[in-house]
């Protein structure tokens, strides 16, 4: 018996110790050191095609094919898109709210007039955050830890 309630006790921590890390998707985080998305955001050009860790609440998630995600910036109203390839990594539709640590690759992206997926793929609230109407920058995802 004692050696049964030892057995589910340690199973117990594992779990537990698992879940504090949180969900990982993708390639495995190989950055330390983070990176503010307010930087990004002020400097873009300095951050273009450079890869970047960065940490911050989820605000948004794509309700089709969780292929994207909106992290939350340092200072209010601010965010960042955080884009990934179809079907590679798929976020979780209930990750809003959550805290991502995000590592990826800083990108502009110019206006589009084609559509990115069909509405029944690719469900949003207004604009379609991977299809912008000015020039942006967002992050394509490599990897991704959802806690």
């Amino acid at each position: 018996m004692l050696k049964k309630s030892l057995f589910v006790i340690a199973l117990f921590l594992f779990v537990s110790n698992i879940n504090a890390e949180g969900e990982k998707y993708g390639k495995e985080i190989s950055l330390k050191d983070k990176t503010n998305v307010s930087s990004i955001l002020t400097s873009p050009e300095k951050f273009d095609g450079k890869t970047v860790l960065v940490e911050g609440k989820i605000l948004n998630v794509c309700q089709g094919m969780g292929c994207w995600i909106e992290v939350a910036g340092e200072k209010e109203n601010e965010k960042i898109l955080v884009k990934v390839e179809d079907g590679v990594i798929v976020f979780p539709k209930d990750a809003k709210g959550k805290t991502a640590l995000v590592e990826g690759i800083v990108a502009e992206v110019q206006p589009s007039t084609e559509e990115h997926h069909s509405e029944k793929d690719h469900q949003h609230d207004g604009d379609d955050p991977c299809n912008p109407k000015t020039k942006t920058y967002r992050i394509n995802g490599l990897g991704a830890i959802i806690k």
